[in-house]
């Protein structure tokens, strides 16, 4: 019986399916591990310290001169630490439709600035259609509290800043793990294990824990998930499709990650879900499916 072989599209699409599943989830589990008794600290502990335990064995064929090398210690402060604690301590305040939009919705933005700034390249004309819609979508999401009976909080606004920081702080590093090029196996590793080197030691002497206060299923739901889903399997599974499909049609696929995040939260985390709202994450994916478009960007 002759066996089946997918093709490389095949491959490719499957890559980027399994990839736009575990960071929708990434989001929903980040919010359930925020309304639980969970600190912040204590996800990001499980987080770190679960990749770590996974990537130790690989830590002896990192480049030479790596745990010397200022350019990925900076990586690591921006991708892993600065990321990781801005977002699990906005997701104690945030819904997961503003985690949405602010996180996966809001990189085509602020990788747009960021590379900017960086790079001094500016998008062109087809990627500000793209960034249009993405503020769109954002102002829909303001209508939704502001008319829609559904009132602002000191509590939101604190999560949804958070969440800006946290995304921020991951469109900075994708743009100077390219200006400095970086491969993402090298930086899987060193980021995990580095920032593990420089956090556990302080959050296991000085940090407040309520690791006591949540049953196992909950500490096992998070270090997986967190630390082995989205840490490796789901950066292992990005690449496959960037280099299946290229960076822009997986950027596009990966633009379905708000929507579908979004609407799920509802039923899933019993959380709000309006027009405004739907309509807000619908021009979010949309803008962020346009702007991963292939375009040409023109220099400064």
């Amino acid at each position: 019986m002759p066996r089946f072989t997918p093709s490389p599209r095949t491959t490719g699409y499957l890559a980027a399916a399994g990839t736009v599943a575990i960071w929708t989830g990434f989001i929903l589990v980040s919010r359930y591990g925020g309304k639980s008794p969970l600190t912040a600290w204590d996800t990001l502990a499980l987080r770190l310290g679960t990749a770590a335990l996974l990537l130790l064995p690989f830590a002896g064929s990192l480049p030479r001169g790596a745990w010397r090398d200022a350019q990925l210690w900076t990586l690591t402060l921006l991708g892993g630490l600065i990321y990781g604690l801005f977002v699990f301590a906005a997701f104690k305040y945030a819904p997961a439709a503003h985690g949405a939009i602010l996180l996966p919705g809001m990189q085509p933005f602020l990788v747009a600035a960021a590379a900017w700034w960086v790079l001094g390249s500016r998008p062109g004309a087809g990627r500000m259609v793209g960034l249009a819609g993405i503020a769109l979508g954002v102002a829909c999401v303001a209508v939704h509290y502001s008319a829609g009976g559904h009132a602002w909080t000191h509590d939101m606004l604190l999560g949804d800043l958070l969440l800006l920081g946290g995304s921020a702080a991951w469109a900075l590093y994708s743009v100077l793990a390219k200006k400095w090029k970086r491969d993402a196996w090298t930086l899987t590793r060193f980021v995990a294990l580095g920032s593990t080197a420089l956090y556990l030691p302080v959050y296991l002497l000085w940090l407040p824990k309520a690791l006591d206060q949540v049953p196992t299923g909950m500490l096992v739901l998070q270090g997986l998930y967190q630390g082995a889903g989205v840490t490796i399997v789901a950066m292992m599974l990005f690449l496959k499709a960037v280099h299946e499909l290229g960076a822009e049609r997986t950027g596009a696929l990966v633009a379905l990650v708000p929507v579908l995040a979004g609407v799920a939260a509802a039923p899933l985390l019993d959380e709000p879900l309006s027009g405004w709202l739907v309509a807000g994450l619908i021009c979010v994916s949309a803008g962020a499916f346009v702007a991963a478009r292939p375009g040409r960007a023109t220099a400064q």
